[in-house]
């Protein structure tokens, strides 16, 4: 049984899509993903079944994450422009939880057997000094119209 102060890493179907909405709507988080329109009920759906059909696809695993019982992100290894990347959204409150989150990660992107895996960072943010001295290498990427500075990280 999980602790209250455990991370619990959860299936999309099994958290209320409203919650989804409340934090995928925030301007904090949208200012760090690719552009796009606000989630209502319908595009939340869509939106759901297209993470739940990437859980389903061989080398990826994507999860909500909950803790304390309360919606707090999502987070996941999925295939993007053939190669496998680290995505990480949380809620701005739960920040402090992004590295627990990225070393569980990394420990599932060796469980499932990747050699390598990407991170992808919106351009406008600033380089990030812990991905890059792990980095084997940092490029600049496109993807889906916008601008990313791409980490790539061997896991031997």
């Amino acid at each position: 049984m999980t602790s209250m102060n455990e991370l619990q890493y959860i299936k999309f179907d099994s958290v209320d899509e409203n919650e989804f909405i409340s934090i995928l709507n925030r301007q904090r988080i949208r200012e760090h993903l690719i552009e796009h329109d606000f989630f209502d009920g319908n595009s939340i759906r869509d939106w759901i079944e297209l993470k739940m059909s990437v859980d389903s696809t061989p080398g990826c695993k994507i999860r909500a994450i909950k803790f304390e019982g309360k919606l707090i992100g999502w987070c996941g290894i999925q295939l993007e422009l053939e190669r496998y990347e680290i995505a990480i959204v949380l809620d701005h409150a739960a920040w402090g939880k992004g590295k627990r989150v990225f070393a569980d990660l990394m420990a599932w992107a060796k469980e499932l057997g990747h050699k390598d895996i990407f991170i992808n960072l919106l351009h406008s943010r600033r380089e990030n000094r812990y991905l890059a001295r792990m980095a084997i290498n940092i490029s600049h990427s496109e993807i889906h119209g916008s601008k990313f500075t791409t980490y790539q990280i061997n896991l031997n």
